[in-house]
Formats: structure tokens, C-alpha cells, sequence
């Protein structure tokens, strides 16, 4: 190798790192149903956690109550996350099933939130083992506005302005309930200031026929117009939003995308080989934010292909170029972004 090629080599190293410090700056830590790596995940304890431990956006994700109130949880049934099972026997559906649309808010009141937890021969089996352990100490369901009003009182305590990310969950079977809860969700939102693209929100829904709706009726009937994101799993209803255009299409009415990880680095991939998919350039040439989901350092649950979390965090955020990550583990995260701004 010649000096000449020696030096161009090294400047275009330099160059390569500067220009990655920048971007980890910009790079967004959100905190996936709180700091839930570490206590039981959409309990206020979490999201205090989340909020210390450095994110910059903190996720809600809504379901409603008999009598209309707003409660963060991530399922529309109560059973994997509380003990309403104990607390009311009776209450389940043909399907054996607790959904919280059928209780009131003071019932939910009632229920004790844990790590989330499943049957297997009738005994509760907890869904990550290293996790906090079930059914100890003393954690709630809570609203949306207690949340958000928690986050926006450490906002003013603090002096930073760490976001919310609320997801609006089942829409569809909300409304066949007869519940309008985006136009609810969309409400809290304006009665707590978040009105406009500029505001420290993104609202995220799977349903695709909802984030229309709420584009073209509610946030216009509601005077306000926030950013909003279309979520995409790995199913073939979004097989056309991955195709040549999709991106371009979707963009008329949502400003983001929240992709699964295997949409944006096929599952076929190894060490030595990340096969990246199309989805990222095409969401970013539709001037679509990316925020996949869900990074996660338990092990066993960092892909074969990134070897360590960190690793797995700098495939996407600098390889693939995600603007922000959906992970359990905010402090990792934002640790990884500090050492990469430093670098």
C-alpha cells in the first residue's frame, strides 16, 4: 500500500467516525413500555426509571375501560400483566380471557401489575426470567394522563424534554366495542399541549385504516396535527407498504415507521454477512423517520448475526440508519450513543 493510499485510507476513516459521532447525537433512545428491562413494563416506576436512565421519548400504549378511561397497557386483556384473575374470578369471557374494556377504572383500581407472566400447566410462568421478579413489591395500572402528567412534571423539575409515544392498541376492536379511542387518545393529547409536528410526540398505531382515519377526521376535527407513525410487523398485511412505492404512498399520512427488526435486516442473516433490506432507504428517500422495535440484551435474544447488543445497536442505527430504537434497555442504548458521540 502506497503513503498516498495509507493517508486516504486513514482520512476517509476520520471522516467516516466525525460523521458518525454527529449522528449518534441525533440518534433517539425511545423507551419501549418504559425501562421494562428492569421493573414491570407500563408501571410509573418504569417510566420514572426510563425517564432517569436517559430516554428521549417514553412509550404508552392505550387501551380503554368500560367507562372510558385511558389506561397504559400493552395487551386489551388484563391477565398477563395483573391478577385479575384472583381479584375477579368470574369476570372472564367465553374465551377465558380478562379484557379490560369490560372493567371500570375503579376495578382496574383494584388489580396488582406485574412482570408479564404466562400459564403453562396452570402454573405462571414468567416471560423473562432475569427480569424483576413476579408478583413482588407493589406496582399499578395507570392512566394515560397520570403518566403523562409525571413525565411533563419531571420535565419541568429537570429541565429536559424527554417525549411521549403513546400507540393506540386494537383500534379496530375498540370500535366494534363501540369506542372511539383514538378521538379520546387524540383529546388527552390536545388537553396536555401536544398539538402540532413540533410537539414532543409521536402516535403510533399496527392498523394502517386507523392512521387514515385519524389523519383525515380526527386530528382535523380535533384542530391539532401531530407526527404520526405506522407500525409494521412481519405479516403479509403490510406486504405492500415493503414494495417498490409503498413508502411513497404511506407518506401521504404518517411521518414515521416503526418496522420490526426483520424488516429491516433479514432473519437469513449471519456474522459477516447483514443482508439489508430495502425498507430503510426507501422510508428515508419518502422522508419517513425509521424507529424499529424491539432491542432487547436478555440473553438468547440478541440475533446470531449482531453477537452483542451493541453490536446489534450499530448494525441499525449506523449500517441500516435508523433514527431511534424501541428498546427495554434505555441505559444501554444511550450508553452506546454516548461512546459513539466520544469515539
Amino acid at each position: 500500500m502506497s503513503v498516498f493510499t495509507r493517508v486516504l485510507s486513514g482520512l476517509i476513516m476520520v471522516a467516516t467516525l466525525q460523521g458518525q459521532a454527529a449522528s449518534a447525537a441525533e440518534k433517539l433512545v425511545i423507551a419501549h413500555r418504559g425501562a421494562s428491562g428492569y421493573l414491570p413494563e407500563h408501571t410509573l416506576p418504569a417510566k420514572a426509571m426510563a425517564y432517569a436512565m436517559g430516554a428521549d421519548y417514553i412509550e404508552q400504549d392505550v387501551v380503554m375501560t368500560s367507562d372510558d378511561a385511558l389506561i397504559v397497557l400493552h395487551d386489551i386483556t388484563l391477565d398477563r400483566t395483573t391478577d385479575v384473575a384472583s381479584v375477579f374470578p368470574n369476570r372472564a369471557r367465553a374465551d377465558g380471557r380478562y379484557y379490560a374494556i369490560d372493567f371500570t377504572l375503579a376495578e382496574i383500581r383494584q388489580l396488582r401489575a406485574t412482570e408479564g407472566f404466562r400459564i403453562n400447566n396452570g402454573m405462571q410462568e414468567q416471560g423473562f426470567p432475569g427480569r424483576f421478579p413476579m408478583n413482588q413489591s407493589t406496582f399499578s395500572v395507570p392512566t394515560l394522563q397520570e403518566e403523562i402528567e409525571m413525565i411533563q412534571g419531571l420535565n419541568q423539575s429537570t429541565g429536559r424534554q424527554v417525549g411521549i409515544y403513546p400507540e393506540i392498541k386494537g383500534p379496530e376492536f375498540h370500535r366494534q366495542e363501540g369506542k372511539d379511542i383514538s378521538t379520546a387518545v387524540v383529546q388527552v393529547l390536545k388537553d396536555y399541549g401536544y398539538t402540532s409536528k413540533d410537539s414532543p410526540v409521536y402516535l403510533q398505531t399496527f392498523s394502517y385504516a386507523e392512521l387514515r382515519i385519524i389523519a383525515e377526521e380526527i386530528f382535523p376535527a380535533a384542530g391539532i396535527e401531530v407526527n404520526l407513525v405506522q407500525l409494521m410487523g412481519n405479516d403479509g398485511e403490510y406486504d405492500w407498504m415493503l414494495a417498490e412505492g409503498g413508502m411513497a404512498q404511506l407518506a401521504q399520512f404518517a411521518d414515521g415507521i416503526g418496522p420490526s427488526m426483520g424488516l429491516l435486516v433479514t432473519p437469513e442473516s449471519s456474522k459477516g454477512d447483514v443482508q439489508i433490506t430495502p425498507l430503510a432507504r426507501r422510508a428515508h428517500a419518502a422522508n419517513l423517520q425509521i424507529h424499529p422495535y424491539t432491542f432487547r440484551s436478555d440473553p438468547g435474544l440478541v440475533p446470531d448475526y449482531a453477537g452483542s447488543f451493541a453490536e446489534l445497536l450499530r448494525i441499525h442505527l449506523f449500517d441500516v440508519g435508523v433514527d431511534g430504537v424501541f428498546t427495554d434497555f434505555p441505559d444501554q442504548a444511550r450508553e452506546f450513543l454516548r461512546t459513539s458521540a466520544a469515539d
